[in-house]
């Protein structure tokens, strides 16, 4: 998985840098007047880079580009003047080593658990270099005339003892993170869940004054004009604009089905069914009424090699049909392949495949498949993946969606395998 930083986590670094840097120098400060010994220009010096640096990071923040690689820099940065920090401060033989675990922590609360251990390793390197360099004499003391030999014994053993804190906390945070990240992703879910069913619950109470409004009154316009055809018994101009009268109220009435099925949730109905027929009723029903080009969009698949049985209600299987070939044919403006396939199984259940070769979906497309209203053609009403979605899973089913931008989009319902017994028991209730 690909490793991402959010800008207002990388903020926080920053401003988490800045708090204990003012900490350390306003203990230094105390230190200094409650002693009377003043600390070294050198240390002035080291706190004054890290402020320097804070500026940078911020100005880097503020561009907003290659956040992951400004986190690591800044890591990098942080663990390099830690140790220049141990260093003037003889922290090899005191317990200033302990500001190593402030860039731990920050590696796992703003990076990855990947860049705790990272932080970690770092150091504990830095940190082993520095006490082997000053007791073997390989790096002097900074400060000579204190500088002492302690036992090698005493050396190691709080190099050992710093080795084991720095991967402790590493484990601690690493799963702290973990949990943290999973709180909010599941945080975000959530909210995103709550929204669709804000917007779920709207389009209930609005197809249920459409279906108030609009459902009698189509139905006379229908049945009237139908009549009225039939007397006319010709295939002049009138009997062309009537045609299409027909035609315009069956598009209203399938707008006004959609927005029923999310009045209320859908009652099942245990019928047996041909989904390979009924797949193919649909299909001839769109080329009737011109919403599928059979000249510029091949159709291909294998359901109607053979029979493929399933228990529902008819009228679902067409909603659901209808909808995913009406968005494979509009994603196809120019032509391409409709491939419609059938696989089932015990173990995996019944599969339902429709991919085409269209235009795919951009991110803000997958970002709000489901949700009610949004259509990523820039036209239509936004109800029909929704309404496939409300539809799968009431009959216990999920819906899976890999797309590509210009490649094309491949649709996958699994749907249970409806038991003998299951079938019985639901037909004895009803």
């Amino acid at each position: 998985m690909k490793e991402t930083v959010e800008k207002k986590d990388l903020l926080r670094y920053i401003l988490f840098r800045l708090l204990i840097i003012t900490c350390i120098l306003i203990a230094a400060l105390i230190i200094q007047y409650s002693t009377g010994n003043p600390f070294p220009a050198v240390f002035l010096y080291a706190i004054a880079g890290f402020y320097g640096l804070s500026l940078i990071y911020y100005l880097l923040y503020l561009w907003g580009k290659w956040l992951t690689g400004q986190a690591y820099l800044q890591l990098i940065m942080d663990l390099l003047l830690i140790t220049f920090l141990v260093y003037i401060s003889e922290g090899v033989t005191t317990s200033t080593y302990f500001l190593y675990i402030f860039a731990i922590i920050a590696a796992s609360l703003v990076i990855s658990v990947k860049a705790t251990y990272l932080a970690a390793a770092l150091s504990a390197i830095l940190f082993g270099v520095l006490v082997d360099g000053t007791y073997f004499g390989f790096i002097p003391h900074f400060n000579r005339e204190v500088a002492s030999r302690p036992p090698f014994g005493t050396v190691l053993f709080n190099l050992i003892l710093a080795w084991a804190i720095f991967f402790a906390v590493a484990f601690f945070m690493s799963y702290l993170s973990k949990s943290l990240r999973k709180t909010r992703l599941a945080l975000a879910q959530a909210q995103k869940e709550l929204i669709l069913r804000e917007r779920l619950a709207e389009a209930g109470r609005l197809s249920a004054t459409l279906a108030h409004e609009i459902r009698n009154p189509l139905a006379s316009i229908s049945s009237a004009v139908q009549m009225l055809k039939a007397e006319m018994n010709g295939n002049g101009e009138k009997a062309r604009l009537m045609e299409i009268i027909v035609r315009e109220s069956n598009r209203v009435s399938q707008l006004l089905e959609q927005f029923l099925d999310f009045s209320a949730p859908s009652k099942k109905m245990f019928t047996e069914i041909d989904l390979g027929m009924l797949l193919h009723e649909t299909l001839e029903m769109l080329r009737s009424g011109g919403d599928l080009d059979g000249k510029k969009i091949r159709v291909e698949g294998n359901y109607l090699v053979r029979k493929i049985t399933y228990y529902g209600n008819p009228n679902h299987f067409k909603q659901i049909f209808w909808n995913l070939v009406k968005n494979a044919v509009k994603a196809m403006p120019e032509g391409g392949r409709l491939s419609l396939n059938f696989y089932n199984s015990k173990r995996e259940g019944l599969k339902i495949v429709v991919s085409d070769t269209g235009r795919g979906m951009s991110e803000k497309d997958k970002e709000n498949l489901f949700v009610p209203f949004y259509s990523g053609f820039g036209e239509g009403r936004g109800l029909g993946l929704a309404t496939v979605k409300r539809l799968v899973e009431d009959y216990g089913g999920k819906i899976q969606i890999n797309s590509e931008e210009g490649r094309g989009t491949e649709i996958i319902i699994t749907l249970p395998l409806i038991e003998e017994k299951t079938l019985k028991a639901s037909q004895q209730i009803n």
